[in-house]
């Protein structure tokens, strides 16, 4: 049994647990949390099959900006009930100490490994390098096309709130005018 499987059993429980907390717990902010640890697994998944690239995106783009707009959204909404700050588990700061801890030990290990050096020829599969010449080279078109279509969309939903926004206000106007305007008659 080699560290990469090791490391794969914890993240793949990591990735379980942190799906079932998305879909059963009873606060929004928890879900996140859980959607969060799930998408840290799955770029754990990606490091583990030789896609960095893949990996990166997935933490910067997914964990990171996708993340931060589903807690945007979700503070927005507001959640009402206040939260017990009184810790539940008795020996839950010990527990998360000597799990970190293990965590720490069992990288170290893995990262004593041989890793693999890229030494040149055909790019593997999810690198940088395979990635960038997939994506401007053979999919430049249909890149460039999404790029437009997705421009344009954002064009026209700032266009269509500034209008809602400007058709509302003018409607209450109106409206108050005909009231003001009603009265005096």
């Amino acid at each position: 049994m080699n560290a990469e499987f090791i490391i794969f059993v914890i993240f793949a429980i990591t990735a379980l647990a942190g799906a079932l907390t998305l879909v059963t717990a009873r606060n929004p902010v928890y879900s996140a949390m859980g959607l969060l640890l799930t998408m840290f697994s799955m770029a754990v998944f990606y490091v583990l099959n030789d896609a960095h690239f893949i990996a990166a995106v997935q933490v910067i783009i997914y964990a990171g900006a996708v993340m931060t707009l589903f807690l945007f959204v979700i503070m927005l909404i507001g959640v009402d009930k206040s939260e017990s700050t009184e810790e539940q588990l008795p020996f839950h700061r010990q527990l998360v100490a000597v799990l970190g801890a293990a965590l720490i030990v069992l990288l170290f290990l893995a990262g004593r490994g041989a890793w693999v050096v890229f030494d040149g020829g055909i790019a593997p599969v999810g690198t940088i390098e395979n990635v960038a010449d997939e994506l401007f080279g053979t999919w430049m078109l249909p890149f460039q096309a999404t790029i437009l279509l997705l421009t344009i969309a954002a064009v026209g939903s700032v266009a269509l709130a500034r209008y809602e926004g400007v058709s509302r206000s003018t409607r209450s106007q109106d409206a108050e005018a005909e009231s003001d305007g009603g009265g005096d008659e």
